[in-house]
């Protein structure tokens, strides 16, 4: 189950996100950004504090193609592109890519001038974005742009679920009831394939067998999910033969 959400952004300057497990954002007319004229990669927030390195790094074919669209806008140089979080879906989040002034920005957004163009990531979303890449699809004709975020949402935040048995029933009342609902939407399923004292072992299928992002959702993901909402649970152990994935959902 690979991570790309698709966020296609159009001149309005929200975009949704298509809940693939990878994070392919589409970018339209309304993606262009830029605010300085600076090549250089440099990450400040909006208090000009410097970090090591950017939360969201733009890939230099992703550049190119939102610079194209922000310099057809009026008065580009007053614009930077402006990624934030907007929800879940499934074992990825969903985002909302937008250019905005530079002058409305919160203090605590954080910008990174890559190549001339002003990249912000919503302060609320830095933590979950962290690492993350703007970049284009791998398919070459595939239109948009892609987000690729390493990090997952928390299947069970929000939620409330009893679980009642032993690990294995506890484990199988979770699949079903909080984490295989949103796989699904991707074409994919984690099983229970057995327990041994503390160490629960699981298999992915559908779209998430031979995938290669199923084994970063299921670390990411799954496993901070189980473990949390049964803390005797100690290790997780993934058991599927992604060598066997005949026709994987997403790639």
């Amino acid at each position: 189950m690979s991570t790309e959400t698709d966020t296609s952004t159009g001149t309005d300057t929200s975009t949704g996100t298509d809940t693939s497990t990878a994070t392919d954002t589409s970018t339209g007319t309304d993606t262009s950004t830029g605010t300085d004229t600076s090549t250089g990669t440099g990450t400040t927030s909006a208090t000009d504090a410097v970090d090591d390195a950017p939360v969201l790094t733009v890939s230099p074919e992703a550049l190119e193609r939102v610079l194209e669209i922000r310099d057809g806008e009026e008065d580009p140089g007053s614009l930077c592109l402006r990624v934030a979080i907007t929800g879940s879906s499934g074992a990825d989040y969903t985002y909302d890519l937008a250019f905005e002034e530079v002058s409305s920005l919160d203090e605590e957004d954080d910008i990174s001038v890559q190549g001339g163009l002003s990249v912000v990531v919503a302060a609320d979303s830095v933590e979950n974005m962290r690492g993350s890449t703007l970049d284009v699809p791998r398919a070459s004709a595939q239109g948009g742009l892609v987000i690729r975020n390493p990090n997952r949402p928390n299947p069970l935040a929000g939620r409330d679920i009893e679980l009642t048995g032993d690990i294995a029933d506890k484990v199988r009342q979770l699949l079903a009831e909080a984490i295989n609902p949103g796989l699904a939407s991707h074409g994919g399923y984690a099983d229970l394939v057995g327990v041994d004292g503390s160490t629960v072992f699981l298999t992915m299928g559908g779209g998430c067998q031979g995938c290669a992002m199923s084994a970063a959702t299921l670390r990411e993901g799954i496993q901070v999910a189980i473990k949390e909402a049964i803390p005797e649970v100690t290790e997780i152990v993934d058991v599927t033969d992604h060598e066997a994935g005949d026709n994987p959902f997403y790639t």
